[in-house]
């Protein structure tokens, strides 16, 4: 093809007719024949076909110099053509002789060794075969496995129902099924949040449970230590407050029932000045100062009954024990004030026909603001008392001295002066008592 070409482009360029062998026509029905001629050989001796030619006459020059051009365009194409499937060719044998000449799993060049061997699952470079038919069989059937893989993909599509286009009544068994699933999961849930809040309920009764054994056991050792247990009988102690703060204070277990008399008599030490602060103070709901004995600052100690006062000529902050004890009753308001057994003072018209509400709180050492609570430590009592009891009536005047000078032991009908109903907080104490002759000696 390649010489056929090279002649026809060689008469063209030379001027020769399309006649036959020098300006011979060639005779009718007659036929060119052309042998192929190597590249670097001349065209002589090789006639070139006819040369169509319109309307009978010859082309002209430029229309000869068009023909020439494409022609050589054609074969310029052709060989960079043919020089790619050289390349090629040349790639293609040098890759099948280095596959021929690696050795094989037995050691030996030749043998195909990095060919894919059957049955044992090895997959190497050189899984190329020598015939390039079987190249094309082997991406065949790949090509074949891909589509029929293919294929099998679109049927399963095809076979995908959509959920709308299901029936009514497997949908609503679906949408049953998804509720009744709903369902146990929130339940789960519920049950699960139910155990976490009783876990929690039964760890906080727990922990509050051991924290107020580990209080009790403290307390216990705390006594221990103090000499508690040489109470030699259960109202032989005294409650002391060393601190003048808003959080020292003992507490009354026993609250008042409804009173229109009453006495109250205590043992006391003050520490304190100016002013003894307040050794007992009783709030009720809506009334914080139901009755209070207080000595604040540079005044004198005043009982307060229902928020009325009355001042008492009491004389205690020496810093030696005193008996103390005040009467009051709702008859006319009448009060008295004994202090060591001697009546110092007596008034009336201290909240006159006014009972004493009942339920209400009893605390040592501190003024009340509100039930149980809300103390200023300015008001606050400093030192140690005993024997704090309360009668429901008015006492006598000997009964009360015999009381103070240790002839009698008389507790309170209302209110005694006993261990078990009596708790103290913030640093307060509970020791034994001197003894009641003790106390005398000390006035």
């Amino acid at each position: 093809m390649l010489a056929l070409l090279a002649g026809l482009l060689f008469s063209l360029a030379s001027g020769a007719s399309w006649r036959g062998v020098r300006g011979q026509e060639s005779p009718p029905g007659s036929r060119f024949v052309c042998t192929s001629l190597p590249l670097d050989a001349a065209p002589s001796g090789c006639p070139l076909p006819p040369v169509p030619m319109q309307g009978g006459a010859l082309p002209s020059e430029e229309e000869l110099k068009a023909t020439v051009l494409q022609l050589r365009e054609t074969i310029l194409q052709q060989k960079e053509t043919i020089g790619n499937q050289r390349e090629t060719i040349r790639e293609l044998t040098s890759k099948l002789s280095r596959c021929e000449s690696s050795p094989g799993p037995d050691g030996k060049p030749g043998t195909g060794g990095w060919r894919k061997e059957l049955g044992k699952g090895k997959d190497t470079m050189g899984d190329l075969p020598r015939d390039p038919t079987q190249v094309i069989d082997q991406l065949s059937r790949t090509m074949q496995t891909l589509k029929d893989r293919l294929e099998n993909l679109e049927h399963q599509l095809r076979a995908n129902v959509s959920y709308a286009a299901l029936p009514n009544e497997l949908r609503e068994m679906l949408q049953r099924r998804l509720g009744d699933l709903e369902r146990q999961l929130l339940s789960k849930v519920a049950e699960l949040e139910d155990e976490k809040s009783l876990l929690h309920n039964e760890t906080s009764a727990h922990r509050q449970k051991t924290e107020t054994a580990l209080s009790a056991l403290l307390e216990r050792v705390s006594e221990l230590e103090k000499g508690s247990s040489a109470f030699k009988s259960p109202d032989e102690f005294k409650v002391g407050l060393p601190l003048r703060t808003n959080y020292l204070y003992g507490k009354i277990k026993k609250t008042l029932p409804e009173l229109y008399a009453f006495t109250v008599c205590l043992w006391l030490r003050s520490s304190a000045s100016p002013g003894i602060g307040t050794p007992f103070s009783y709030a009720v709901p809506g009334q914080a100062n139901e009755i209070v004995l207080i000595e604040w600052g540079n005044n004198p100690i005043e009982l307060l009954i229902n928020d009325k006062v009355a001042q008492l000529p009491l004389f205690i902050s020496d810093g030696k024990w005193h008996h103390i004890c005040v009467t009051w009753t709702t008859r006319d308001g009448m009060w008295e004030a004994f202090q060591d057994g001697e009546k110092l003072g007596t008034g009336e018209n201290l909240a006159p026909w006014h009972p004493i509400k009942p339920g209400g709180v009893l605390i040592l050492g501190q003024e009340q603001d509100t039930v149980g609570g809300r103390f200023d430590a300015t008001q606050a009592f400093v030192g140690e008392m005993s024997q704090f009891n309360i009668w429901d009536r008015v006492l006598k005047a000997e009964d009360i001295m015999n009381i103070a000078n240790c002839s009698t032991n008389m507790p309170g009908n209302i209110i005694p002066w006993v261990d078990n109903n009596v708790d103290v907080f913030g640093g307060a104490t509970k020791w034994p008592v001197e003894t009641c002759e003790e106390r005398l000696l000390d006035l």
